[in-house]
């Protein structure tokens, strides 16, 4: 993973509140602590308000709100058709990361479109019914 794109998911894991330890992060990102400390520091000096202490955790005091984006109901729709699809699969990791993106999108949107379910009644193939379909891990490879 490139640094760039490790800083910025950094953030993202900070955007949810909870305070992080850097072995949590380091496992996460698949990097050494010392290099998660590296980045923390980056991070501070470019004004992301990251508080914490090495050895005890660290955690994102103020909210950092992205651009807006506006979706149209169709979007919308096949955006959360897909979460739930990949929601659907037996890939842990992918299904956790659904439902943190399901979680985000839902506290940006107007409150007459939160937790409605766009993909209701969808079926997806399991692979663990005889005879399914595996398309969707194949997908991540």
């Amino acid at each position: 993973m490139r640094r760039t794109d490790r800083l910025f998911e950094l953030i993202q894991l900070f955007r949810g509140g909870r305070l992080w330890r850097g072995q949590e992060l380091a496992e996460r990102l698949s990097v050494s602590v010392r290099t998660i400390y590296r980045d923390i520091d980056t991070l501070a000096a470019s004004g992301v308000p990251i508080e914490g202490e090495r050895g005890i955790g660290f955690v994102l005091r103020t909210p950092i709100f992205l651009p807006p984006l506006t979706l149209t109901p169709q979007e919308l729709e096949a955006l959360q058709l897909g979460v739930t699809m990949v929601r659907r699969v037996v890939d842990e990791e992918l299904r956790q990361a659904a439902d943190d993106l399901l979680q985000k999108i839902d506290a940006v949107l107007p409150s007459d479109r939160q937790g409605k379910d766009y993909a209701k009644g969808v079926g997806v193939f399991s692979p663990r019914i005889s005879g399914g379909l595996e398309a969707l891990p194949v997908l991540r490879d």
